[in-house]
């Protein structure tokens, strides 16, 4: 190792899984602020006007529809990059690695699931929102253990990483499956030929990424008007960026997947998701009774967060770990392990996304999705917290001494 003149070691680089928790956590705790202020706005005299802006029409389709279309394709395509990295290189790349973190997201998406059908049973047009309380929000997730400080092993940080990713393939594929409305097979067809021309760049090492980009946003626009949700382009362009290296270097953080996503995470992190949950998550209060929380899409949006993701996830690694599937946190005990799936009941910003697929044309169902989104996460993420507090205090209620 070097040393300076006055013969110390240089800093230690920090390592790319610690600057992705890191820049995750800090961009979930401006979310939780940008949350609380469109709540504030939702409930005052600006209310009309916040509403209105939202309700605007630019080049054919209003802001908020370019938010969770347009924008959240960004989203989307930084998350298939993430996916993708994991898989290959990263904290995903073995079976063994994927198998706690994998399971633990299968029941996590299941329990939640059918509590929430359990509830809106009968009602054909609730019951479309079954996905919404699968989904687990990694950057408040994070942003809550950030709160936490080293009270937390970081081997729980990983594997809650890793959980939220493969929660969020999840959710990728059931908005694929589920969440598709009228097809256009021309557009389809235009969108398959753009797939088809990435998937030869790819193939032929091609590794100039505006290339990549400029046939994305042909890629977004015939998914736009072909009937398949416009952002999981985001997700198939993605999944063709090379991840082997692209320059000279034998640095393999100077590939495009990595620049990509390197450069994409600080604008997804600290503006396109406060966007998103700015225009998201304003509900207004007005009207409302107390009997109205008790509605069933509300209700089981929240119990599917906060109990059901608590037992599916818990439920399902303690089994995994019992039966020799999957390893155990470092460092980690099983209460800690439980504050954690508590933390995965933390389902803002995915579970707002696929309730606006589910009730597109229903601003009432919306706003008693928008509620029960917000009750399950603040319940999820001040249980979570707790848990995790008392977890790592000793006997004495004190943080032990390591």
């Amino acid at each position: 190792m070097t040393q300076d003149i006055a013969g110390n070691a240089p800093p230690a680089r920090r390592s790319p899984l610690k600057a992705l928790l890191a820049s995750e956590a800090a961009g979930g705790l401006l979310l939780m602020g940008v949350a609380a202020i469109a709540l504030l706005i939702a409930n005052s005299p600006a209310a009309p006007a916040y509403f209105k802006l939202l309700g605007s029409y630019v080049g054919g389709l209003s802001v908020l529809h370019w938010v969770n279309d347009g924008l959240m394709a960004i989203f989307f395509l930084l998350v298939g990059l993430e996916i993708k990295r994991e898989f290959i290189e990263g904290q995903l790349s073995t079976w063994s690695r994927r198998a706690l973190p994998g399971i633990a997201a299968l029941g996590g998406m299941i329990a939640p699931a059918l509590i929430y059908l359990a509830l809106t049973r009968g009602d054909p047009v609730a019951m479309r929102g079954w996905a919404i309380p699968a989904a687990t929000d990694i950057a408040f997730a994070l942003g809550v253990l950030a709160l936490l400080g080293p009270r937390v092993p970081v081997s729980l940080k990983v594997f809650l990483t890793a959980l939220a990713i493969l929660d969020d393939l999840g959710a990728v594929l059931i908005i694929a499956l589920f969440y598709t409305s009228e097809i256009s097979l021309p557009m389809l067809g235009m969108a398959g030929l753009c797939l088809a021309i990435l998937i030869v760049l790819n193939r032929m090492n091609v590794t100039r990424l505006w290339l990549y980009l400029a046939i994305g946003a042909l890629l977004w626009f015939f998914q736009l008007k072909s009937g398949v949700h416009a952002t999981l382009a985001g997700v198939i362009l993605a999944l063709t960026i090379p991840i082997g290296d692209g320059s000279d270097s034998d640095e393999p953080e100077h590939s495009p997947l990595h620049m990509l996503e390197h450069k994409l995470h600080p604008w997804v992190s600290f503006l396109i998701v406060p966007i998103f949950g700015f225009a998201n998550a304003g509900v207004s209060f007005a009207g409302m009774s107390p009997s109205s929380l008790l509605a069933p899409i509300p209700l089981g949006i929240a119990l599917g967060l906060f109990i059901g993701k608590q037992v599916g996830v818990f439920g399902f690694a303690w089994v995994a770990v019992k039966t020799g599937l999957g390893t155990m946190p470092a460092k980690a005990n099983y209460l800690q392990l439980y504050g954690v799936a508590l933390l995965c009941g933390i389902g803002f910003t995915m579970s707002l996304f696929i309730g606006a697929l589910a009730f597109p044309q229903n601003p009432e169902l919306g706003d008693a999705t928008k509620i029960g989104v917000l009750m399950g996460s603040l319940l999820s993420a001040l249980a979570g917290a707790l848990v995790l507090k008392l977890a790592s205090a000793g006997p004495s209620g004190k943080k032990p001494v390591p």
